[in-house]
């Protein structure tokens, strides 16, 4: 069957018969985990859309954008500072990483026991299947893994890459050097560009950006109430579209779900049943498609309350200082924002323990799971100390270990369920 974006997804070097396969997958996935909740917001037939129309309305502006010049970036990380892609009037995307796609291809490259989401992001690319990433005059990888990084050495083979150095700890030092980084982006991005990232354009790109996290941080703080107002499936992929989505049209929606969600709230009504047990999700990220263990852990009768991830809050708590306006200031402002970071790169780490007790308190979880891709060890290994610091401060927390693959489906409900009953 012709699809209408097929001409298109041809101009993208797709390969349009597993395309239209992998689409059909998901929208059945979809439909499965999403659109067969119960009592879910008004305001999430928005982000149904988007999601319907990821690979074409999306893309298709996309297009039309660079047509008119515009340059895109794409990305796989949240260190990389979106605000100075926006003030060089180009567009941030982050990148398909997030399913079992592609195996074949890139195990011709890594070893079988590279982490999923590596797999993955490079699968996508040779299976010619991710029309974001085919759509990007340069690609933003990071040093935050070492899987990733000689993973890019690769991928640079196949597209275009530039890499910023993200130091492994939290020193003075270290926080030169990743000063020296931003800087030396900025170069990048207006070389790209051909566009000058003036002290006006910057300061508006960081309002822009620091609203969007302001709407995400409102979502945060809404889910505390008891009963939950919206399932963690939901806001994961509020999270998830947050990468994809134009920044405006985006926090406009999710402004108006949040009024949803609060006229919920003063209603006393919930997405699950008041006393329902709540979950703390902790670890690594969940880039779209990946949504088994939220459909396992709420399918499993309990509501998943916050994200310690970087589909989540530690993508949104902090913002840029918008109190200054020399160009100097506000790349200092955008350095100390972005290495608040507490992403499991960094030793000593113990700063994340905080967020992440904190966060149990405050959404009022009953307990913590903790997910990390299997292969991924700098989030696997930290797993012992946060168990150990959950467990004295009287916070269950439960360590899980999985892939993209939907084989160990049962094994990860059965755990599940075990760690509901105990909490």
């Amino acid at each position: 069957m012709t699809n209408a974006y097929d001409e298109m997804w041809k101009r993208l070097d797709l390969d349009l018969t597993a395309h239209e396969g992998l689409l059909t997958v998901l929208g059945k996935f979809y439909n499965d985990i999403y659109l067969d909740q119960n009592g879910r917001p008004r305001g999430m037939e928005y982000l149904d859309f988007v999601i319907s129309e990821i690979h074409g309305l999306r893309i298709q502006e996309i297009t039309k954008a660079k047509s008119a010049g515009k340059k895109v970036f794409g990305t796989f990380c949240v260190f990389v500072p979106e605000e100075i892609i926006l003030a060089a009037d180009a567009i941030a995307i982050g990148l398909c990483s997030g399913a079992e796609v592609g195996s074949e291809h890139a195990e011709r490259y890594l070893p079988r026991n590279t982490c999923a989401l590596i797999k993955s992001f490079l699968g996508f690319r040779l299976a010619r299947l991710c029309p974001f990433t085919n759509s990007c005059d340069l690609i933003i990888g990071e040093t935050t893994c070492d899987g990733k990084k000689k993973a890019y050495e690769i991928f640079n083979d196949f597209m275009p890459i530039y890499i910023m150095e993200v130091p492994n700890t939290k020193s003075p030092a270290a926080k030169e050097l990743f000063r020296y980084e931003v800087e030396r982006f900025k170069d990048k991005v207006e070389q790209v560009t051909g566009n000058r990232i003036t002290e006006d354009r910057l300061f508006a790109a960081i309002r822009l950006v620091n609203r969007r996290r302001r709407v995400l941080n409102r979502l945060n703080a809404i889910r505390a109430a008891e009963p939950a107002p919206i399932s963690g499936r939901d806001a994961l992929l509020i999270n998830q579209v947050a990468f994809y989505d134009d920044p405006e049209r985006f926090t406009e929606n999710i402004e108006r779900l949040c009024d949803e969600l609060e006229e919920r709230v003063g209603r006393h009504e919930g997405v699950a049943p008041e006393g329902t047990k709540r979950v703390l999700i902790s670890g690594c990220p969940m880039a779209v498609p990946n949504w088994k263990l939220p459909y396992i852990i709420e399918g499993s009768g309990a509501v998943i309350v916050g994200e310690e991830s970087c589909v989540g809050q530690r993508n949104t708590r902090d913002l840029v200082d918008e109190d200054v306006r020399d160009m100097g200031d506000m790349l200092d402002a955008i350095t100390d924002r972005y290495m608040d970071i507490n992403c499991a790169v960094f030793t000593p780490n113990e700063p994340r323990l905080r967020d992440i007790e904190q966060m149990a308190r405050t959404l009022k979880a009953d307990g913590v799971i903790h997910y990390a891709l299997q292969f991924c060890q700098p989030y696997a290994i930290e797993s012992v100390k946060i168990e150990q610091g959950l467990k004295r401060a009287g916070i269950p927390l439960l360590r899980l270990e999985t892939g993209y693959s939907m084989e160990d489906i049962e094994p990860l409900k059965t755990r599940v369920e075990a760690f509901l009953e105990i909490i």
